[in-house]
């Protein structure tokens, strides 16, 4: 209610208690003023009641929430279901306009405003992250998948992307330096229309040597978009794109909202160093976007807060520690070796080579074990893989690598892992190993599958 109708009110109710009321609705307000004065993610995370009496102020600007609207056109924010309403608060209109993602929806002001709010605050979550030199991002309705995830150079006379194996350099795959700036000698500076990176990644692979390579692009003046899908949670992987942009080229570089902000799948955010770079590609989004996207990470930022953001980045490294010397000690327990792959702050890898040894199908029926006890997110990668995608054959398709020495099993500590999380994993893993080592197969073993051996990790 506004000033008038809490003055009305006192004649209803004791003006004392109505003036409580007006404070207490104050509060909520001043937290607002800031949001919108500062565009900033508020150091304190908001209550769910705030949160939601700022969407519901959001949502009467729109069109289809105004009292005796009437639309004629065939886009008029018409929502058959009231629970499909209420599941986005009403604001049905999306963001932007045809030909500019980012451009004001005139039928929706509310919207509109959610959308450039979203973009101010997750660009502050960015460069607190570790992207100081960050100038602008922009939130799109697609998954950062759409980026293709293998060291690639993308040529302008080739109709697939040039891949450059990497270097097995120990355990580790990493970037071959030598190998991409041959390729662009080979195929002239001035066909290359990018150079394609990657920071997050699953081990034995490893961020790729980002700073050498933006070096490498201002050097050959050829744009720089880097994939850093999951990379927010990583201090590692921010320093990375950070010092990239300082010593060379990063026109680009792309991440997962699903990944980094624990919302629903469907959303990513491309952000770069150049403000025109960033409002250029937002014009080439084809007509008006969905919302839902920027809705789910303004509430669950302004919910948490910069400093409940930075405790849960806090706790996923440290969760990085236990995982990896929980993973450790179960390897060595049958046979097994935490790979070394110090260089990838978020995902680890197991090798799986006694299991090879023993039976070849083994490896592919520990995927089928640990997915029926509801172990999600674990990778089973066996050898001998092969798929062509964009037209290019991978061969030991999933390893990173054409020719790596072992199978292995991957899990990674990720932003909202628990330590209840590990220690089921770690003991379903364990049952699962015991039980291929006896012989018993994914279809033999039930989903609670026990030998009369202890666990090694209870």
């Amino acid at each position: 209610m506004n000033s008038e109708n809490f003055s009305i009110s006192e004649k209803i109710v004791s003006a004392s208690y109505i003036r409580q009321g007006l404070q207490a609705r104050r509060s909520h307000e001043q937290l607002i003023r800031l949001l919108l004065e500062q565009g900033k993610c508020p150091e304190e995370g908001w209550s769910e009641s705030t949160v939601e009496l700022f969407l519901n102020e959001l949502a009467v600007m729109d069109s289809n929430n105004f009292l005796g609207n009437c639309g004629v056109g065939e886009r008029e924010g018409r929502v058959a279901s009231s629970l499909v309403a209420r599941r986005h608060y009403r604001l049905i209109h999306g963001i932007g306009r045809s030909g500019d993602i980012a451009a004001i929806q005139p039928k929706a002001a509310g919207s509109s405003l959610l959308n450039k709010l979203t973009n101010s605050v997750v660009l502050d979550v960015l460069r607190m992250a570790g992207a100081l030199r960050l100038l602008d991002i922009c939130l799109y309705p697609f998954r950062s998948g759409l980026f293709k995830s293998w060291p690639s150079i993308l040529c302008a006379q080739s109709e697939s992307p040039v891949v450059v194996e990497n270097l097995l350099e120990g355990d580790e795959l990493r970037t071959d330096l030598e190998a991409v700036e041959r390729k662009i000698q080979e195929l002239g500076a001035e066909s290359v229309l990018c150079v394609h990176s990657t920071t997050s990644c699953f081990a034995p692979r490893v961020p790729d040597r980002l700073e050498e390579l933006s070096v490498m692009c201002a050097k050959y003046d050829i744009p720089h978009i880097v994939n850093n899908a999951y990379g927010v949670q990583s201090s590692k992987c921010m320093h990375l794109i950070q010092q990239g942009a300082r010593a060379g080229r990063i026109d680009a570089f792309v991440q997962s909202l699903d990944k980094n902000f624990m919302v629903p799948v469907g959303g990513a955010i491309i952000a770069g160093f150049s403000e025109p770079f960033i409002q250029e590609i937002s014009r080439m989004y084809p007509g008006r976007a969905s919302a839902s996207p920027s809705l789910d990470v303004l509430i669950t930022l302004l919910t948490l807060g910069a400093n409940g953001y930075k405790k849960l980045l806090k706790e996923r490294k440290e969760m990085y520690t236990h995982l990896a010397k929980e993973v450790r000690k179960l390897a060595e327990g049958h046979g097994e070796r935490l790979l070394n792959t110090t260089h990838n702050p978020i995902s680890l890898a197991m090798s799986l080579d006694s299991l090879e040894v023993r039976n070849p199908d083994a490896v592919t029926q520990l995927g089928s074990m640990m997915f029926t006890r509801q172990v999600s997110g674990a990778r089973v990668v066996p050898l001998g893989g092969e798929q062509v995608i964009g037209g290019h054959t991978f061969r030991g398709f999933m390893s990173h690598s054409e020719s790596y020495p072992c199978p292995y099993l991957n899990v990674a500590s990720a932003i909202g892992i628990t330590h209840g999380d590990v220690a089921l994993c770690m003991r379903r893993l364990d049952k699962c190993l015991r039980s291929l080592r006896k012989g018993v197969g994914p279809e033999e073993a039930g989903p609670e599958d026990t030998c009369t051996e202890p666990s090694l990790v209870e």
